[in-house]
């Protein structure tokens, strides 16, 4: 999340926010419920200081940012849920996808709804652009959301299977 999001002193340039990924990962990997409002802070705290860097504008720094907190929460607990669900074999893929389109379209409401008619940025939002616009900004949310979270269960998988395999020739080894 640090690298990729918002513009300020460690942005990596063309990769989308990885903040939605870090929320349901959070939330399906980590144990503490902690974890959510110490992302979120973390999260803020990134918005706060590009903004104290001058290197974003008070664009997304509206009064609909409380909206995010919601949205997020969405996703931790999407991962939450998912986590009961989850057994390591390619078998969980579904629900792991039948999870994010749920978790990631109900952070989409909240976090774009909620900027669309919260925010004071536009001058008549009615539920017609709001809907409008979903064609246009959703299925990027949505894909970055999936790749990010299949890219990191596809490492888990590939590192669960590279320390199995060290175990089982330290086993042997011993014998």
């Amino acid at each position: 999340m640090i690298a990729t999001r918002g513009q300020h002193f460690a942005s990596v340039d063309a990769l989308p926010s990885a903040s939605w990924a870090v929320f349901f990962l959070a939330g399906a990997l980590l144990r503490p419920m902690w974890a959510l409002p110490a992302f979120f802070v973390l999260a803020t705290a990134l918005d706060l200081g590009s903004f104290a860097m001058g290197t974003i504008t008070d664009w997304c720094l509206s009064p609909a940012y409380w909206a995010l907190a919601f949205a997020y929460a969405s996703l931790w607990l999407g991962g939450h849920y998912y986590r009961r669900l989850h057994i390591d074999h390619w078998r969980t893929v579904p629900r792991l996808v039948l999870t994010l389109l749920a978790a990631g379209s109900l952070a989409y409401l909240l976090s774009k709804g909620g900027y669309w008619f919260f925010s004071g940025r536009y001058t008549d939002p009615t539920l017609a652009g709001f809907v409008e616009r979903i064609p246009r900004y959703y299925p990027r949310a949505i894909g970055t959301l999936a790749g990010y979270v299949g890219a990191v269960f596809i490492l888990r998988a590939v590192w669960r299977g590279i320390v199995g395999r060290l175990r089982g020739q330290l086993g042997e080894a011993r014998s």
